[in-house]
């Protein structure tokens, strides 16, 4: 089995990569192989609801980012963890830009369980965990989370380093994310089929 952790700051070893190579160290210690994805520092495009996507599922139109290369590893992963920095109390801009189109051309990943890990200086971390969270939840996707919310606070690696309860957060949080792997792998191995999925119904105020 194996977990993608995609990393949203422009910071290749930053705060965020920390928290998250906690978490990879911790599944790879409960062997689940992991991969730390990073999604750059170049400016990522926002979703231009051009709808190539739909003629092409699993393929943005834009090929000029990390997002297409992203979308074909996250399909052959078991487990998705996102991380991102705190900006103005909500993931940053790439962050979101990145998670829009891939969400939207991946169509999701249905099944696959999912956790969301946001670095912060001080405050904002909640919000932008809702905010992250929310990608899962539209997705049918098991949400994993850990003894206190997945936060690490400092402003640089080694002060997040400091934050002793912060990486045992981590820690707890990539156990978890190995517990229900194994569950579902046991579950598959038992004959447990996916759920029944419904024809998508598609509705506004109006009609």
């Amino acid at each position: 089995m194996k977990v993608l952790l995609i990393n949203g700051s422009p910071n290749i070893h930053g705060c965020t990569y920390t928290a998250l190579e906690e978490v990879a160290k911790t599944l790879e210690e409960e062997q689940i192989e992991t991969e730390i994805f990073h999604i750059g520092s170049k400016p990522v495009r926002g979703c231009m609801d051009c709808g190539v996507c739909y003629k092409f599922p699993g393929k943005c139109a834009y090929g000029d980012d990390t997002v297409n290369e992203a979308i074909e590893l996250a399909e052959k992963a078991d487990g998705l963890i996102f991380g991102a920095p705190v900006h103005y109390a909500s993931a940053s801009g790439a962050m979101t830009s990145f998670l829009d189109r891939f969400f939207y051309c991946g169509q999701g990943f249905p099944y696959k369980p999912g956790a969301a890990v946001v670095s912060l200086r001080r405050a904002g971390s909640t919000a932008s965990l809702d905010q992250l969270n929310k990608y899962f939840t539209i997705s049918s996707m098991p949400i994993v989370s850990s003894q206190y919310w997945n936060m690490v606070h400092g402003n640089t690696p080694e002060e997040v380093k400091q934050d002793i309860e912060g990486m045992q957060i981590m820690r707890t949080l990539g156990r978890n994310m190995a517990w229900l792997l194994k569950c579902i792998e046991a579950g598959k191995n038992t004959g447990i089929p996916l759920p029944k999925k419904e024809e998508r119904i598609f509705t506004n105020f109006i009609r």
